[in-house]
């Protein structure tokens, strides 16, 4: 049997430490302690060059369960659909008008954190509905 291996999604941004914080918000993770020797991540990140400041920032699962996501800042934005995306499994389960009304009660909450919906695909007989959103900065993700 392989070894298991675990996984970290990444991200390219702008604003690394915006982005995180508001996936923070979305999956109920939490920013990872500083390095040892630092009393946050404002005072490690000082202590990097200057072009290197606010080029990176991560969220944890604070349960362990969940992947490690990195956001690192690059210079272009985005500028065609995203080939991966984060799936937030807030319906598992839930059919139908339960399910709609749970999805579009989760996209509220994530368009007051500044998420906005792009559409929105109801069930037709062969999937269950879902709702495709992006994050502050124009990532796709999907409420499913």
């Amino acid at each position: 049997m392989g070894q298991v291996r675990q996984v970290q999604v990444t991200f390219d941004c702008a604003d690394p430490e915006r982005v995180a914080r508001f996936w923070c918000e979305v999956l109920g993770y939490v920013v990872p302690p500083p390095p040892p020797g630092f009393a946050d991540w404002a005072e490690f990140d000082r202590s990097l060059p200057p072009d290197r400041q606010g080029s990176a920032f991560a969220c944890v699962d604070p349960d362990g369960a969940g992947p490690r996501l990195f956001f690192q800042r690059v210079p272009e934005g985005r500028t065609v659909k995203n080939r991966v995306h984060l799936d937030v499994r807030v319906g598992t389960g839930l059919v139908g008008d339960e399910r709609l009304a749970t999805l579009t009660a989760e996209s509220e909450r994530l368009a007051g954190l500044g998420a906005t919906v792009v559409r929105v695909m109801e069930a037709d007989g062969f999937d269950e509905s879902c709702i495709v959103m992006q994050d502050i900065e124009g990532n796709e993700f999907c409420l499913d």
